[in-house]
């Protein structure tokens, strides 16, 4: 039902309703004007027989008033029937008087007992009939005196005049009133019906119109074009203006919820309004925004890493996941963070060291994991009986991010996909910074190493020598210190060349890294010198790496040309921190001073340091 058809109804009904009011209140006062109509006619009707039966009384001819009543009674159709009443003083004086002039019924005590008009109106399907007596006083005048012939007191009644009066053509001439009334109003309200319709209807039309194009601006549709036939000038102004508001509307947001999808997927949103969707989409581009300018300023991409958890526990309210970082390059899988102390996806540390990475299957994949999927899906890990889903995030092609996200049963899957691409709008916002933080991280590494071996070089451990020393006295650990030379080195690039002499730095870089812990450290300390840093490592346990590594670069056979090959030796010399010395500055010194007496006491051997080397200087 539209609006126009409402309003009609609306209007019908309270022009129906003043109408039936009207009607009622009409017929009401007809009827009471009836009834007060005939009383005051029955009251004149009594004051005629009153005079008249007064009349016969000082003629002396009471004897002829039934006759004097007849007439009155003929005379008059609407009078039914006529008779008086007499009180029971007049019976005491006079007698009962003639048969008919008896007390017939209550209205007749009633009006000699109060001396008032008493009536009564009886109303049948065939007749209406007003049954009045009218009292008869006694009074004292200049013209009449009942005292004179009633031996009562002034005021007391002598009788009633009684009638009964057919009024039945009042309500039949109230019922034509009404009828022509209910007549007039159904006339004015058809009248005012064409009337609103013909005026009103169109500003009902307009705004349904308006109603309508609203509704589609609602769903962002604003293609929507208001027309009116309304002659007046303010309408159609109205109409032209908002014409004019929705085609620039259109133009410049009609389409904004597709350019907004291009930076926030429409699984983000749920929303149906696409003004609400709007909305949301810039609060959470404001939000991502916000987030990629706060990262930008951050040093380090631990940094960077503790914001996006920082998103993971306040906005997304997150309760249990672990970040892994993952280094495709060294195939390794390193925890970032985890919100309990019991690792969330736990690799067995048992497997290989080149297949740790590979285990994961969200990596392996580059697909999210979702253990609902299919039982038991990732049978590398152990996920302790609990829901989860995994998430891989490429940052460049060494790099890569995995978040792994917990929850109790699969009935959360639902809750928490809703919002997997707002995580991933972060991640993607994160991208470009982690990978900048990367790469300064490796040219700074790169700016520590040295470019023919990779080990470490000399600036390295110039930055981190003391940060390290302190750590070791700290945790009450030790570093064993290995000072390596390789023999007559000059007289290999003076002979063969320094081609060769590249070759005998590089065997020895890789010498180092076979042969040596990932928690160990290898530097070139200069030309031919390299230092090997051992993290607690016992006496037996140096010597025996020691001895690896020289025995391993002794065996090694260089070609130096014209199908000529050559062995080299290296002489060792060993001391330990903090057990040596109080500073490990001065424990490499040592070592260098233990390498220096391998070397004057014959070469190709390893030398432990004592106290002895420093204080004889014919050993040194």
């Amino acid at each position: 039902m539209n609006t126009k058809t409402k309003l009609l109804l609306f209007v019908t009904g309270m022009l129906l309703i003043l109408g039936i009011a009207t009607i009622v209140n009409v017929s009401l006062n007809f009827r009471e004007y009836s009834i007060k109509s005939a009383t005051e006619k029955a009251t004149m009707t009594a004051d005629i027989v009153k005079d008249g039966l007064t009349a016969h009384m000082v003629n002396g001819i009471m004897d002829k008033r039934q006759y004097f009543l007849n007439q009155i009674s003929t005379n008059n159709n609407k009078i039914k029937k006529l008779w008086i009443v007499r009180a029971p003083s007049v019976i005491k004086q006079y007698g009962e008087g003639f048969n008919s002039e008896t007390i017939r019924d209550e209205i007749d005590k009633e009006a000699l007992k109060s001396g008032k008009i008493v009536e009564k109106i009886t109303e049948t399907a065939e007749e209406t009939l007003l049954r009045v007596s009218v009292p008869y006083n006694a009074t004292v005048s200049n013209s009449i005196n009942c005292l004179s012939c009633h031996d009562v007191k002034q005021g007391t009644t002598l009788g009633a005049v009684s009638m009964e009066f057919d009024i039945s053509s009042m309500r039949s001439s109230g019922v034509y009133t009404i009828l022509r009334i209910l007549a007039i109003n159904l006339v004015f309200i058809i009248i005012a019906l064409l009337l609103i319709n013909y005026f009103v209807s169109p500003y009902m039309n307009l705004f349904e119109d308006m109603q309508k194009g609203i509704k589609k601006a609602y769903r962002g549709d604003f293609t929507h074009k208001f027309t009116t036939n309304i002659k007046q000038e303010a309408p159609r102004e109205i109409v032209n203006q908002l014409n004019t508001l929705f085609n620039k509307i259109q133009s410049a947001f009609g389409n904004i919820k597709y350019n907004l999808s291009t930076f926030i997927p429409q699984s983000c949103i749920s929303s149906s309004d696409p003004l609400q969707e709007a909305k949301t989409i810039i609060e959470e581009l404001s939000d991502i925004y916000k987030f990629k300018k706060t990262i930008e300023l951050d040093t380090t991409k631990e940094m960077v890493y503790e914001r996006f958890i920082q998103i993971l526990h306040n906005k997304f309210k997150l309760h249990n996941f672990s970040l892994f970082e993952i280094n495709s390059t060294k195939n390794k899988m390193y925890l970032i963070y985890n919100t309990s102390d019991r690792n969330s996806c736990d690799i067995s540390e048992n497997m290989p060291y080149n297949q740790t990475a590979y285990l994961c299957r969200a990596f392996r994949t580059n697909a999210e994991v979702i253990s609902s999927d299919f039982t038991n899906l990732c049978q590398e890990c152990e996920h302790h009986s609990q829901e989860y889903i995994c998430l891989p995030f490429n940052i460049n092609e060494e790099f890569s991010l995995t978040l792994t996200i917990h929850f109790p049963n699969s009935t959360n899957f639902t809750q928490i996909n809703t919002f997997i691409p707002s995580i991933i709008n972060y991640l993607e916002a994160a991208k470009p910074v982690i990978e900048s933080k990367l790469l300064t991280d490796k040219l700074r590494e790169n700016s520590l190493r040295d470019p023919m071996t990779g080990l470490y070089n000399r600036r390295f451990l110039e930055q981190f020598i003391d940060t390290l020393a302190g750590q070791v006295k700290r945790e009450e650990e030790n570093y064993s210190i290995l000072m390596l030379d390789v023999d007559f080195f000059k007289m290999v690039n003076d002979t063969y060349g320094h081609d060769v002499g590249d070759k005998v730095i590089v065997a020895i870089g890789k010498v180092l890294k076979e042969n040596i812990r990932e928690s160990d450290l290898a530097i070139r300390y200069g030309g031919e010198e390299f230092l090997v840093l051992l993290h607690n490592a016992s006496e037996e346990g140096t010597l025996k790496v020691a001895q690896k590594i020289h025995t391993a670069f002794g065996e090694i056979m260089f070609d130096v040309g014209d199908g000529e090959t050559m062995q080299k030796t290296m002489s060792i010399g060993i001391s330990i921190f903090p057990k040596d010395a109080e500073t490990i500055w001065k424990c490499i010194k040592w070592a260098d001073t233990a390498l220096y007496v391998a070397k004057t006491t014959g070469r190709n051997k390893i030398v432990r340091y004592t106290n002895e080397m420093s204080e004889n200087s014919e050993l040194r």
